[in-house]
């Protein structure tokens, strides 16, 4: 298993070494402990999803309030999506930039997200399958979404015709969620990261 930073800090992208043959294959898709000593703490295991899409449609950007925030560990198990992280961050070096990944039932890569991250992704192929672990269950009070075709975000997804829920329809933009104080800050995320830091066991 290789993990690998994204330019955005608190993401990181992870490759499974698959083993295979004639019978079929085995990967180790998901390892705390590596994970850990990646990040500085284990994931907290809180909640599991499944989520089916068909091609075109586009879901996100999903983020939620720090503390605690909503960390995700997001992978593939069929088809393909472009898969994307925004940094929401307000103070952040990155706040406003995206960075993407291919998830798909080939390469089987992941990809972990830290609290404060905004989250989305394009489905590639009909049935796209994304399972995805998640480190607080789902508040509906605490979460919310930036409109993922904002032109100040930019973000290329690949599709001219994106299909997006109502929700994520009528999500604001990025300045009108800045200007409305729903933004996680910067410091507040890595206070929040160092807290967990420190509470995790030794070793990690």
């Amino acid at each position: 298993m290789k993990l690998r930073q994204l330019g955005i800090e608190g993401a990181w992208e992870i490759t499974p070494q698959q083993h295979g043959d004639s019978r079929g294959l085995f990967l180790e898709w998901y390892r705390f402990d590596r994970l850990a000593e990646e990040v500085g703490h284990p994931l907290r295991l809180a909640q599991g999803n499944l989520s089916v899409s068909a091609r075109h449609v586009v879901r996100g950007i999903h983020f939620a309030d720090v503390p605690p925030g909503q960390a995700k560990y997001v992978t593939c198990v069929r088809g393909a999506v472009l898969d994307v992280v925004v940094d929401l961050r307000v103070g952040s070096p990155t706040f406003g930039q995206w960075e993407s990944v291919r998830l798909d039932d080939v390469d089987r890569r992941a990809v972990y997200l830290a609290e404060g991250l905004g989250h989305g992704f394009c489905a590639l192929t009909d049935d796209a399958t994304l399972s995805y672990l998640c480190s607080t269950t789902y508040n509906p009070t605490a979460e919310h979404a930036v409109h993922p075709l904002d032109e100040e975000l930019g973000i290329e997804w690949p599709t001219g015709a994106p299909l997006l829920s109502a929700r994520d329809a009528a999500a604001p933009n990025l300045a009108q969620v800045r200007a409305a104080g729903l933004l996680p800050e910067y410091e507040t995320c890595r206070r929040y990261a160092a807290e967990l830091d420190a509470e995790a066991p030794d070793g990690c």
